[in-house]
């Protein structure tokens, strides 16, 4: 399992990376179905670990991994085993040496199959390599790699276990060819596959992989991962409910102060005369201090919710059950009354899309980018 744990597509800055992760939160229904399979002998070559972003796929393929690599060969209980479940958990005790292993990425029983380096040649992989860029999918020659891994034999006899992080990430080629080695999996070997948006896999990739769905966290299981992770935001369904139950995005909002900015978008339309153009004005100056493209990527997070919550909001007829910030209910309602208002700002999200879109392709300033938005969701409240 060669790779740089200091250059990680998928690390968050702050925050332990997944395989440094004991504990899942709100994902025991997939644990136990995959522990059933385990403890009955019928655990499937290929497993497809579904769900939205930073709900913990990644957490339970480590958890997974460091799991069976931990136990002996010859794993599992009879192929008609009536007994419990001999395994009612995957924790794996952190001074194991499989989970040392698996922290270092020096197991060898593991493969991670991910985005490698920028540039199509060695010198200009190991540029990227000291400058952190990495490619934008995964390529064929990563899944070479992984087949060169499987054609060796373990010295133990043991399992060996892949992890594709993300396959929604592969383009054609690449899934073309973990395709056939899906077709024809080789012994012992368990094949981790982590998908955001499975439909966008080939339909052949899916039926070969039995799933396993995780689902977004509940407030409680949030504030305990969150904890985990080292960021004490307190027992917030306001985060919770900004962050679709996803504690990579609550991480990304906590560091980069999504909801001070999600209150400030809001106040620029809560005011008793509407829109207040002077805090819009401070809101886009915001942009050229330090931080500002972070900032600016967040702000329009933070717009597209809005949007999302005005339309909703509309379209119910009543605002989202929980509050992100104080007083919100009462904005999107005045700005949002009815079924007919709620297809305005359907539309006027469409066209914000678009124009970010665009802008960011022309690399248009992010200050006019924002100003612009700005009146525009003020044209639509006013209209």
């Amino acid at each position: 399992m060669s790779a740089d744990p200091q250059h990680e597509p998928d690390r968050v800055e702050g925050a332990p990376h997944p395989r440094e992760t004991d504990h899942l939160y709100g994902q025991a229904g997939a644990e136990e179905d995959f522990l059933t399979a385990f403890n009955f002998n019928r655990l499937h070559h290929g497993w497809l670990i579904s769900g939205p972003m930073g709900v913990g796929k990644a957490t339970l393929a480590w958890r997974i991994a460091r799991f069976l690599l931990s136990q002996p060969a010859e794993g599992g209980g009879g192929m008609f085993a009536t007994e419990p479940l001999e395994h009612t958990s995957l924790n794996v005790d952190p001074e194991h040496p499989v989970a040392h292993r698996i922290r270092a990425l020096s197991e060898p029983g593991v493969f991670l199959l991910r985005r490698g380096f920028a540039g199509s040649t060695d010198s200009a992989r190991e540029k990227s390599r000291q400058e952190g860029k990495f490619a934008a999918e995964i390529r064929v020659n990563e899944v070479r790699e992984l087949s060169s891994f499987l054609h060796m034999s373990m010295a133990d006899g043991g399992r060996r276990v892949v992890i594709v992080d993300s396959a929604d990430e592969m383009n054609v080629n690449a899934a073309n060819a973990l395709l056939k080695m899906l077709e024809e999996p080789p012994a012992r070997t368990i094949m981790l596959l982590i998908s955001h948006q499975p439909s966008r896999l080939l339909p052949t990739i899916r039926s070969r992989c039995r799933e396993l769905r995780l689902h977004p966290l509940s407030p409680d299981d949030m504030h305990l991962a969150l904890q985990q992770a080292g960021f004490e935001a307190g027992e917030s369904p306001a985060l919770s409910e900004m962050a679709g139950g996803s504690v990579g995005e609550a991480l990304r909002i906590l560091q980069q102060d999504g909801l001070p900015l999600y209150a400030e978008l809001l106040n620029l339309f809560a005011g008793p005369r509407g829109f207040d153009r002077a805090k819009a004005l401070n809101l886009v100056n915001s942009l050229g201090t330090k931080g500002a493209e972070a900032r600016f990527e967040m702000l329009l997070t933070v717009i597209d919710l809005f949007l999302t919550r005005l339309a909703r909001t509309g379209a119910l007829g009543h605002p989202p059950p929980v509050e992100i910030v104080p007083h919100e209910a009462e904005t999107l309602m005045r700005l949002a009354p009815s079924a007919h208002k709620a297809r305005a700002w359907a539309q006027a999200a469409q066209e914000i899309t678009d124009r970010t879109r665009h802008g960011k392709a022309v690399n248009l300033d992010p200050a006019s980018l924002v100003l612009d938005t700005v009146f525009k969701i003020h044209q639509t409240a006013a209209a």
